[in-house]
């Protein structure tokens, strides 16, 4: 992991509103599964500082997953790629960079404006931890530990469609178009972890409450409550990532069949 907070970065503004397409590829996800739970381990690369001045590197403890949202967030992800590394043959891990206000990717420069996003150029999730609190103030969600892990596990929902091929052809809008369906493929994906996700060894005590949560921030991003919010008015044929229904079902479908493929929103009636 990298911590690139307080190093700010280019200031070219892509995309905007929390959702959208930034630079080549760059898709935002919501998700989020908190609870802390066993140990935390090292991910990949690890940099910087977490909010109260303790190094990521020293995020190992539950207690310390329950008290500081870096470490919360480090335990998550933790979660969600030692899933994958074991459910999907061939699975990279993805490095995940923090950063505040805006940061160079390989998908170009992009800002805190666009959300959590992945790019499949450089195969990194990027975050701007202030976007958790937008969910609620911005988005009406009402937040909570696991509606940002239901944010991550959209976001590492995308790095497992770019390894099986599945990231490709996006740009098609509307109800029913490419772009929705890879998008609740990855809100799909992201309950398929949040099944699995006491199985890891990084969140413990799973409860209803929790995947309230998960599904609370999924329908907070649907464009149709998106739109009425921002706009007044709701036009399916410029959706790109589905509605709040149609996000909430596909993110239940994951999580009570718990099986990948499971998840074939490509074929499927939407």
């Amino acid at each position: 992991m990298l911590d690139r907070r307080g190093m700010g970065g280019g200031g070219l503004a892509l995309g905007g509103g929390g959702l959208g397409v930034v630079g080549l590829v760059v898709y935002l996800l919501i998700s989020a599964l908190g609870g802390g739970g066993g140990g935390i381990g090292p991910l990949g690369n690890l940099d910087g500082r977490a909010s109260g001045g303790v190094p990521l590197s020293q995020c190992r403890t539950g207690a310390q997953a329950n008290k500081q949202e870096d470490c919360a967030i480090l335990a998550d992800i933790n979660s969600i790629q030692r899933f994958w590394s074991r459910e999907l043959s061939g699975y990279e891990q993805a490095q995940t960079v923090f950063f505040t206000g805006s940061t160079d990717t390989g998908c170009g420069y992009a800002t805190a404006d666009v959300g959590p996003f992945y790019c499949p150029v450089d195969k990194r999730v990027y975050i701007d931890l202030g976007f958790f609190d937008q969910l609620q103030s911005r988005f009406g969600a009402q937040g909570g530990p696991f509606a940002e892990a239901y944010v991550l596990a959209h976001e590492y929902g995308h790095h497992v469609q770019d390894l099986t091929g599945a990231l490709t052809n996006t740009g098609q809008q509307g109800a029913t178009g490419r772009s929705v369906r890879t998008e609740l493929q990855a809100d799909c994906y992201s309950g398929v972890w949040a099944s699995h996700a006491t199985q890891t060894g990084y969140i413990v005590g799973l409860t209803e409450a929790d995947i309230a949560q998960a599904l609370d921030a999924a329908a907070a991003v649907g464009d149709d409550r998106i739109q009425a919010r921002t706009r007044g008015q709701v036009d399916p044929e410029t959706w790109t990532h589905g509605s709040s229904a149609q996000r909430q079902h596909w993110f239940r479908v994951g999580f009570k069949t718990g099986k990948p493929s499971a998840c074939d929103t490509f074929h499927a009636q939407l």
